[in-house]
């Protein structure tokens, strides 16, 4: 049997050996490595803040509000729950952000697009369906909508974020209704829609707990902070905040319960 030679230093083969040997021992490639954005497992979407936070919807949909911790929604996403942090800044930010998504479905329809009929009537019921439809396909969640700090401490939940309720008082406005009317309008109808929805979601399971203080875990976006609030691209909003700032709750509660005792006397009166 002839004997193996020892490989020739000169050669190709050697040489490209030795290289290889030398970068997987320099320290400034392990460096580097270590330092390299890990990539997802084959045939696993890469991790984004949308993707973790609809993994959270579906949670909470199916276990509810308290059953979403980091490491419950690291499983449901097959990741480690350390990992979840380079995209949401711990629960209080990813609620934030689970609610934002939810409100951000809400549509306002725009003038015009309800013809034939595009009356103020017909946009309130839209409205209102739409709203419902949030309810009803997100019982578990709603509590979250309706109980989480809105956008600025002078919105009122269900139509919580600036985009909603510019739209809201804008689509108002378009058929007819004056500043004043439409902030009204915008208060009876916001209390209509989340004692009514509440209620439904209870039905439905929800759980109605009072809600908790959000704690600022470093860099979470904890809304309400009137000071904080830019209205630059919301000049309606602009416009009219002194009116949304008022507190009329003791006249809308009256003027409620009167409009109630009305309807029911008419009924019996039938």
């Amino acid at each position: 049997m002839t004997p193996t030679s020892p490989p020739d230093p000169n050669s190709d083969a050697s040489t490209a050996s030795t290289d290889a040997a030398a970068t997987a021992s320099s320290p400034t490639t392990e460096a580097a490595g270590a330092q390299a954005t890990p990539r997802p497992a084959a045939g696993r979407p890469a991790l984004s803040r949308e993707r973790i936070v609809a993994a959270a919807i579906r949670l909470i949909d199916t276990e509810g509000v308290p059953a979403l911790t980091m490491r419950r929604l690291g499983a449901a996403l097959d990741v480690e729950a350390m990992s979840l942090y380079r995209y949401v800044n711990g629960r209080e930010d990813l609620l934030e952000a689970v609610v934002d998504a939810l409100v951000d479905s809400i549509e306002i329809p725009a003038p015009g697009q309800l013809e034939p009929v595009d009356g103020w009537q017909a946009f309130l019921q839209w409205l209102a369906h739409d709203v419902r439809r949030l309810a009803l396909e997100h019982p578990a969640a709603f509590p979250l909508i309706a109980t989480r700090h809105p956008a600025a401490p002078w919105l009122r939940p269900p139509l919580r974020s600036l985009r909603v309720v510019e739209a809201f008082l804008e689509g108002l406005r378009a058929r007819g209704f004056r500043d004043e009317q439409a902030v009204a309008a915008y208060r009876t109808f916001t209390s209509f829609l989340l004692g009514h929805l509440l209620l439904e979601s209870a039905t439905r399971g929800a759980d109605l707990s009072p809600a908790e203080e959000p704690l600022d875990e470093g860099d979470a976006h904890l809304p309400n902070r009137d000071e904080d609030v830019d209205l630059t691209d919301f000049p309606t909003l602009a416009r009219l905040r002194g009116e949304l700032t008022e507190d009329h709750t003791e006249e809308e509660f009256e003027a409620a319960l009167e409009h109630l005792l009305v309807r029911l006397d008419l009924e019996l009166a039938q």
